[in-house]
């Protein structure tokens, strides 16, 4: 996934590839022009990292990403950040704890959270090691200078009911709390790993709660082994991805059975409103994505008043007021207030 820099232009992360096979980190236009800002394994024995997992974008203006391995045996994994003119920060180094308690090999990026530290997961390492065979995962914080805390070791529950081996980034709701799936664990047992998977809720604190365990329904026709994450939209609903399952049964790649399923946890959240873009100077235009917006009656800028136009039930334009700071973007209407999940930052 491509995130947009503070200059308008993209940036993203490939896999592989780049001077030393192990990913690039890259900017493009635009108009198409792409420029390899960082590639892998530049430094001895790949202690700069292999193979990327995308970008967030920090309100330091920087991108902070993570790696699946690190070290010239493969490794562990790793945070960093890295500027746009591409000077890479190495923020950690994953297993740096006996036994790997911290975490190991993460497969998805970061989140910033409201506090400005980063979330994410990894999918191996933590302090459950009896209950999976490297350990079944974390969610973790870490802050822009790199300290780092586990929130939460799956596996904690009997028989890993909680769920194991997370993927996907994590997403951030305008109540502060995180989404994400397991890929494995969770109350129902008939898949081969142990578990189907679940879609879960954590607390920037780390209490975690499983909103949902997958094959729950007869033959698996709500899919098992969520893979991909969850995209959180602006009507509450969280949407993700499963590997299998589902009630097409052309696809009977035993032990795993079904084509894999689209589906949608109705009303997670409360409705919000999102910017595009995130950030923006006085006086630019801007467009902010929710439901029910005809019946709009005021837009502002961390308390900043805003003309703006509707332009359709889901989308308003407006600018950048004179006066507005960094915060909060929020839209009144006759059916009451909407908040935007992360605060639109105001650039000089």
């Amino acid at each position: 996934m491509l995130v947009v820099g503070t200059n308008g232009n993209l940036y993203g992360t490939t896999e592989a590839g780049g001077a030393h096979g192990s990913g690039t980190i890259f900017e493009i236009t635009p108009a198409g022009l792409l420029t390899t800002i960082y590639n892998f394994c530049s430094l001895p024995n790949c202690n700069d990292g292999q193979f990327p997992s995308g970008l967030a974008l920090g309100s330091d203006g920087n991108f902070y990403g993570t790696t699946m391995f690190n070290g010239a045996r493969l490794s562990f994994g790793s945070v960093f950040g890295i500027t746009p003119a591409g000077k890479l920060i190495m923020l950690r180094r994953f297993c740096s704890e006996s036994h790997c308690t911290d975490g190991a090999n993460p497969l998805a990026g970061l989140v910033q959270g409201r506090n400005r530290n980063f979330y994410g997961t990894t999918q191996a390492g933590g302090a459950n090691e009896t209950s999976c065979l490297q350990g079944c995962g974390t969610v973790f914080k870490i802050t822009p200078s790199g300290q780092l805390t586990t929130l939460y070791n799956f596996c904690s529950q009997a028989d890993c009911f909680d769920g194991e081996v997370p993927m996907g980034t994590l997403v951030l709701a305008n109540n502060g709390d995180l989404y994400g799936t397991t890929e494995a664990g969770g109350v129902n047992s008939q898949c081969p790993l142990g578990g189907c998977g679940t879609a879960f809720k954590i607390t920037p604190a780390g209490q975690l709660t499983t909103l949902y365990s997958f094959c729950s329904q007869t033959d698996c026709s709500d899919g098992d082994m969520p893979f991909a994450g969850l995209v959180l939209a602006t009507n509450g609903n969280l949407y993700g991805t499963t590997r299998y399952g589902g009630t097409d049964s052309e696809c009977t790649a035993s032990p795993f059975t079904g084509c894999g399923t689209v589906f949608a946890l109705s009303r997670a959240v409360k409705p919000f409103v999102q910017t595009l873009p995130g950030f923006g100077t006085v006086g630019a235009e801007v467009g902010i994505l929710g439901n029910r917006l005809t019946v709009a009656t005021s837009v502002t800028f961390n308390g900043t008043s805003a003309t703006f136009t509707v332009k359709s039930p889901t989308l308003i334009f407006t600018n950048v007021p004179t006066g507005a700071t960094t915060g909060y973007v929020t839209v009144t209407t006759t059916n009451g207030t909407l908040t935007s999940n992360v605060p639109f930052r105001v650039m000089q």
